[in-house]
């Protein structure tokens, strides 16, 4: 690990209120931008196109992106808006889309403007880009020089999004306790810097821990409450920051490797990133012999309706095959489980599969650690 910690806090603006895209033209018009790239979804521009506004001084070129933030993607649109002499780069979208317009933005010196349409992520936050395959299988993750000019948050927006993905951001936001917590436990001293991202962390744990519920509640009835509005923040923003003053010292461990493991087999892919991530926290927690904050949790994702059991996944012990790609892919070189279990090896992380494989024996806990 770099003994460097890089501080990027979060986009230059962030908005979040009613009709926050009206002031969106006297924005561009004040950073000197005249031409624009939307990327979006066919999706995405459907929920968000009632809120967009009517750039008549500013040129805008639309452009609907293929599904993956895939290097090729990435090079497919950095071509449109070369072609186009865009100024600047306008995502629309989930996290993924999210994370294509940082990544073709920062190597074009773009300017970048984000308007998230689910509320599953930090990506709209973040500097940061997750890098996949076009078959959705995870590659790597990019760390941007530059931080996104504006983040715009409409709640209009956000209301129409489907509830599932509201439910995934609670769970990956909650590994930015239980990875970051983990990894700074084995900090001898922590700066300034990696106080704040510590108690970020910690904020994400219990926003969502006393909120969780009742936001999923709200969001279903089509409510804007103070309620959703602390959970939805607390998955871009503060879940952002915990990464962003924690650097590498508290961004991810073992639950998002494990994640990246699901990645390779089919059987997960009808999962969405958060819930993958959710279901790597109980591993993490196995593995770390945290057997009490398991029993804590699991509650919470009954109640959420989070991955617990292997059947959530679409894994049952039988698919040996599976479990010990996903169990290689989870440690393979540069993989961050290592930054929490530096000898962990596949045949320690296929070792909690049996006892999470059913909610039985997740109630009969030892309350010992497992020896790595």
């Amino acid at each position: 690990m770099s003994t460097l910690l890089e501080v990027r806090s979060g986009p230059a603006y962030y908005a979040c209120k009613a009709n926050v895209l009206e002031n969106l033209e006297v924005k561009l018009s004040r950073g000197n931008i005249r031409k624009v790239l939307v990327i979006h979804g066919q999706k995405s521009w459907e929920v968000t196109e009632p809120f967009f506004p009517s750039l008549e001084n500013t040129e805008t070129i639309f452009f609907t992106y293929g599904g993956e933030c895939s290097d090729p993607e990435i090079e497919r649109v950095k071509k449109a808006a070369l072609e186009h002499g865009a100024d600047a780069l306008i995502g629309i979208g989930g996290g993924k889309l999210l994370d294509l317009a940082k990544s073709a933005g920062n190597s074009l010196q773009k300017e970048i403007i984000l308007i998230p349409t689910l509320a599953s992520t930090c990506a709209a936050w973040t500097p940061l880009s997750v890098i996949y395959d076009d078959n959705g299988s995870y590659v790597r993750y990019d760390i941007h020089e530059k931080s996104t000019w504006m983040l715009l948050i409409e709640p209009g927006i956000l209301l129409n999004s489907p509830i599932n993905y509201l439910r995934a951001g609670i769970g990956d936001t909650l590994a930015k306790w239980y990875e970051g917590n983990a990894l700074a436990e084995k900090l001898a001293t922590k700066s300034v810097c990696i106080e704040l991202a510590h108690l970020a962390a910690r904020q994400c744990q219990e926003v969502l821990l006393t909120f969780g519920e009742e936001a999923l509640a709200d969001l279903e009835k089509g409510k804007w409450t103070d309620a959703l509005q602390r959970v939805i923040e607390t998955n871009i923003i503060t879940s952002g920051l915990v990464g962003g003053f924690g650097g590498q010292y508290l961004r991810v461990a073992g639950a998002h490797s494990i994640h990246n493991g699901m990645t390779s087999v089919t059987q997960a892919h009808h999962l969405l990133h958060g819930e993958k991530v959710a279901y790597g926290i109980l591993v993490q927690l196995v593995l770390e012999g945290k057997f009490s904050e398991i029993k804590q949790l699991l509650p919470i994702y009954r109640v959420l309706k989070l991955p617990m059991t292997l059947l959530d996944i679409g894994l049952t012990v039988e698919h040996k095959a599976e479990l010990q790609q996903i169990a290689a892919h989870s440690v393979k070189e540069g993989e961050d489980i290592h930054l929490l279990f530096p000898n962990i090896n596949k045949e320690k992380v296929a070792a909690p599969w049996k006892t999470l494989k059913s909610l039985q024996t997740m109630q009969a806990l030892p309350k010992k650690a497992m020896g790595f």
